[in-house]
């Protein structure tokens, strides 16, 4: 592949994309970050030609997506594929960071590829926030006006300055739609520079892999080997897309987005998008209000955090523990606690989903912040010579320290 380096463009995508050195061990489940990457372009390019037939105003929103949808050609295509596409989109995220951390992708040294990982995951809740409401339907407006109050709850008059700002007005209303339109269309671009951001952290330090060993004990480059892994991933993917378009475009939509805004109705129940509900359930499950936007936002920090905790711990004994079967049961614990929370997020709040809910929400911050001190009593245990020999098979203990070092 010589030629690709005659110049900076070409030597960028050839040390990116062709010669970059991966594990040789990776598996199908390092998939998700290309598809993750293919799901943006997918979301950037639909929404780009919505949005030239989009109008938004509050009196006429509706009714724009009502003719993209049946006067456009293939507007009905592309409205589904954005609509659906955003749902695909987070379950792609959200596995890729389970994925995470259960293979111990946080740790030093991808401390920052984990943090803007996390970041895209905040700028995505954002993006798709906005662009729920911007049909104007029933659903969308009334989860615009309770998200957006949720700032009332700053003390200090500060939250209704921050209401007034967000609706641009005394109201949901026209400021609020132009503003959400505006910002929807911006954030993807900004998640795209993040995301690149994201892939030079990556190639920074290497691909994590599922035994967690140095990518330079044994790696291979990245085309023709993984390109061809990758490409399954996406044929695969793309059928899955495409039959959840064609076959069952309102799946994952609720019915009352096809009834426009109306201010004086209330709907019944009102419930975000799937992606949403295990976010929405902590919210609910506080009874207070600026106690549940505080649980909120540190459900995101949370995750942010979570590598820093182990800063000052020994990389080999972090990896250890990774793989113990502990962590990897309190891993997989985690993981049907956030299906809980988004069961809990489509309920109403009585008993015992409240209840159901406030002890879901107290296990899912359990687990970012208790694991380090768990990890901390775990390594108390490992530090005898027996252990070490048997499961690192050092011949003293010399070799041992130079390995911390």
């Amino acid at each position: 592949m010589r030629p690709l380096k005659k110049n900076i463009i070409t030597n960028v995508f050839d040390s990116s994309l062709v010669s970059y050195l991966c594990p040789s061990n990776l598996n199908y489940l390092w998939n998700f970050g290309v598809l993750a990457g293919f799901c943006l372009g997918i979301q950037i390019v639909t929404g780009i030609f919505l949005a030239m037939h989009y109008i938004p105003h509050a009196d006429l929103a509706f009714l724009s997506v009502e003719h993209i949808m049946r006067d456009v050609n293939n507007g009905w295509l592309l409205r589904y594929v954005h609509a659906n596409g955003a749902s695909i989109f987070f379950l792609v995220v959200y596995v890729h960071i389970f994925r995470g951390l259960f293979f111990g992708s946080f740790l030093h040294p991808r401390q920052f590829l984990w943090l803007t990982g996390v970041v895209i995951l905040l700028l995505m809740i954002l993006t798709a926030f906005m662009g729920y409401v911007l049909p104007w339907g029933q659903m969308s407006f009334w989860a615009a006006t309770v998200i957006t109050n949720l700032a009332s709850a700053v003390p200090f008059g500060i939250g209704e300055i921050i209401v007034s700002w967000l609706w641009g007005g005394f109201a949901v209303d026209h400021a609020t739609l132009n503003r959400f339109f505006s910002l929807h269309y911006l954030f993807p671009f900004v998640i795209a520079a993040i995301a690149i951001l994201h892939i030079v952290f990556l190639h920074e330090n290497g691909s994590n892999n599922p035994m967690a060993v140095s990518s330079k004990l044994d790696s291979l480059p990245f085309h023709p080997y993984f390109t061809i892994k990758d490409f399954l991933g996406v044929c695969i993917f793309g059928f899955i897309f495409l039959y959840f378009v064609f076959f069952y475009p309102n799946l994952l939509g609720h019915s009352d987005n096809y009834i426009p805004a109306n201010p004086l109705v209330t709907p019944t129940h009102i419930v975000p998008e799937w992606y949403f509900l295990p976010f929405y359930a902590m919210l609910r499950s506080i009874p207070n209000k600026l106690l549940g936007v505080l649980v909120l936002l540190f459900s995101i920090i949370a995750m942010m955090l979570t590598p820093f905790f182990y800063l000052f711990t020994p990389k080999i004994i972090s990896r250890k523990f990774i793989f113990d079967f502990f962590y990897q049961t309190v891993v997989w614990f985690f993981f049907f606690d956030c299906l809980i929370l988004g069961w809990i997020g489509g309920k109403s709040v009585e008993t015992p989903f409240y209840e159901i809910g406030q002890i879901a929400t107290f296990l899912y911050f359990f687990f970012f912040f208790s694991l380090a001190f768990l990890e901390d009593i775990y390594n108390k245990n490992l530090f005898n010579l027996q252990n070490i020999k048997q499961f690192y098979n050092y011949t003293n203990v010399k070799d041992y320290l130079f390995v911390l070092k």
